[in-house]
């Protein structure tokens, strides 16, 4: 394998359509598409400062490099591609990208990043930014920290582990996803979400787990959590205080306590959901909205 160290490329192209390449401790300042339709190249301590640099390739492995902001667009289209100890500055990173891997890798502006991808492992990932991992099928995730809103929208097929997320409409429109042993703020939870299950995870969300369609909730916690599972088909063993549920759709509910079990007659057949709780504080027939 030919090797390139210790240098500065710039211009448009410089190395397009490398093939078996060794790239080490070298910089790719101005210049578009550096490595454009590149296959096999392993890039170690290097940095991109550029836009587009990794677009069409195939067989990439990256280890200690970095993204600058300027490199934007950075891995588009691309396939086997493996990430590791980066920092990824740049938003708008990883786009319809197959076959892919991260590890130990820092996203500070993570802004419409990991959108279309297939094939995605993640673990120790850091990430702050909106609209993270949108429409991905096939993704699995240990460790990630996300700080960000309207994440997974989309998302086909995903198991997430020993995860921190404050994120804001998480998991809209997703399919087939489970998380395990994490910890998610947010409002909206879940909403139109088909096959969605938490098992020993903490959750904090206003009007969370609405509109699913075969939601499971094994052993977690709602903290802080109002107006939950409206018009969903929901399996949930909650282990803590709800502080309100609102109109479930149909399934089985058990919960250490409810503060408010809210339930519409005009709205849905009550005989559809059993409520197995009890410790229930109050039954209101509207919410509070509603309420003279």
């Amino acid at each position: 394998m030919k090797e390139i160290q210790q240098q500065t490329l710039t211009g448009e192209r410089a190395l397009f359509g490398s093939r078996d390449l060794r790239i080490i401790d070298t910089v790719f300042e101005d210049g578009e598409s550096p490595l454009k339709e590149s296959r096999n190249i392993e890039l170690v301590g290097s940095m991109f400062r550029w836009k587009y640099p990794l677009w069409y390739c195939r067989d990439v492995k990256a280890t200690d490099c970095t993204w600058f902001d300027t490199a934007r667009a950075g891995v588009w289209y691309s396939g086997r591609v493996s990430v590791k100890n980066a920092i990824v500055q740049a938003p708008k990173n990883f786009r319809r990208c197959h076959d892919l891997s991260m590890e130990n890798v820092t996203f500070p502006n993570a802004e419409e990043t990991l959108w279309h991808c297939s094939g995605v492992t993640l673990k120790n990932v850091t990430a702050k930014g909106h609209y993270f991992g949108m429409n991905c099928s096939d993704i699995e995730i240990d460790g990630l920290v996300l700080d960000g809103s309207y994440a997974f929208d989309g998302v086909r097929n995903g198991t997430i582990r020993n995860s921190r997320m404050l994120t804001k409409d998480a998991f809209w429109n997703s399919e087939n996803v489970t998380v395990y042993d994490s910890f998610i703020s947010g409002e909206y939870l879940g909403w139109n979400a088909k096959n969605l299950t938490f098992v020993n995870c903490t959750i904090e969300s206003l009007q969370g787990m609405c509109y699913i369609e075969n939601l499971k909730m094994i052993h977690c916690k709602l903290i802080n959590t109002t107006l939950a599972f409206e018009y969903s088909d929901v399996d949930a063993e909650i282990t803590s205080r709800v502080e309100s549920v609102l109109n479930p759709g149909s399934g089985i509910i058990r919960a250490a306590q409810i503060g408010e079990l809210i339930i519409e007659k005009d709205k849905i057949d009550q005989t559809k959901t059993k409520i197995v709780c009890s410790d229930i504080q109050s039954r209101p027939d509207k919410p509070e909205w509603l309420r003279g």
